[in-house]
């Protein structure tokens, strides 16, 4: 897809989707495969038909794939950013299975604004490196109060070991050299997909308010799994340990 493709399409959510998937995966290669042992862990915990909250939604990735394999899931998604919430908004309009719900996860308040008191899963993915730790550790409390009995709660993201240094130095090298050969095919950063948000007529107002929360990109933290396996368990999971890793992320499952 190029860069006019998206611009003259300007009410294509589907290719607003396509084009946040192609730049997340620049990223992380392995991205499809963290949502399929995802959503296995979810058929085996909780079955086919689970209420599950997708927290820090953006663009709903994870909802997207959920009812695709699950088509009696219904999915509460929650964010902030505003212009990722637009194109979930356009991509879900008309399904009754979605809710979205616009609410800072930092805000001790932001529980009140979901329609249901209780989850059979709460799913996130490559959203919580925004925190630090102290709040990060506060929402995994709040998080615990949603889920039942039963249920899980999964988190994609970076998780970085300290205590191994020259590992960490080779992987991001590695990576980043993998990354530097794939730029030339075309690939939008980070950097440049938020710049042609910005020019798109539907989601330039929305882009501008989403820098004027965020700025450039938060500068949050990414300890270790055994770091969010703990604290998980101090917030009140009975169970919590890596089901999936790649050599920079982990996915974090833990049972109330």
């Amino acid at each position: 897809m190029t860069d006019t493709d998206i611009t003259t399409a300007t009410a294509d959510w589907h290719a607003w989707q396509e084009s946040w998937d192609r730049q997340q995966e620049w990223y992380m290669p392995d991205r499809e495969e963290r949502f399929r042992i995802m959503l296995d862990m979810v058929e085996a915990l909780v079955g086919t038909a689970p209420r599950v909250l997708d927290l820090a939604c953006g663009t709903g990735s994870i909802t997207a794939r959920l009812l695709a394999r699950f088509p009696d899931a219904t999915s509460t998604g929650v964010d902030l950013d505003p212009a990722l919430l637009a194109i979930a908004e356009g991509t879900f309009a008309g399904d009754d299975r979605v809710r979205l719900v616009t609410a800072d996860l930092k805000d001790s308040g932001w529980t009140a604004k979901l329609p249901y008191d209780a989850y059979d899963a709460v799913l996130t993915a490559t959203a919580l490196h925004w925190l630090h730790r102290e709040p990060l550790a506060d929402l995994y409390g709040r998080v615990a109060g949603l889920v039942r009995a039963g249920g899980v709660f999964m988190n994609a993201d970076h998780m970085i070991d300290e205590t191994t240094p020259r590992i960490n130095a080779a992987e991001r090298a590695q990576r980043h050299a993998r990354m530097d050969q794939a730029k030339p095919d075309g690939i939008l950063d980070w950097a440049e997909w938020w710049q042609l948000a910005a020019k798109d007529p539907v989601l330039a107002e929305p882009t501008a308010r989403r820098y004027e929360i965020y700025g450039e990109h938060a500068d949050g933290d990414m300890p270790s799994a055994q770091w969010h396996a703990r604290v998980l368990r101090e917030k009140g999971f009975g169970e919590a340990r890596p089901v999936w890793c790649s050599p920079s992320d982990t996915l974090l499952l833990a049972v109330k």
